[in-house]
């Protein structure tokens, strides 16, 4: 965001997550360069790295599973 204002502590999985081509943690950000974010647009983004968080651990967990 800026100096003084920006997220912490953002997962590097989530930041780096890709869907379709696209890495939405950091495109939502792009597409709202230069834009005041209200309360509810920090939220929704906190929302958006929690569920990529989420969908990279078990996408990891999937993965792990041996089929016989």
């Amino acid at each position: 965001m800026n100096d003084k204002q920006y997220f912490d502590k953002v997962p590097q999985t989530a930041w780096e997550f890709y869907i379709g081509g696209y890495q939405p943690a950091q495109k939502w950000l792009k597409d709202r360069k230069e834009r005041t974010l209200s309360f509810d647009d920090i939220e929704h983004y906190q929302k958006i790295i929690v569920a990529l968080s989420e969908t990279d651990r078990l996408m990891k967990e999937i993965d792990g599973i041996k089929i016989e």
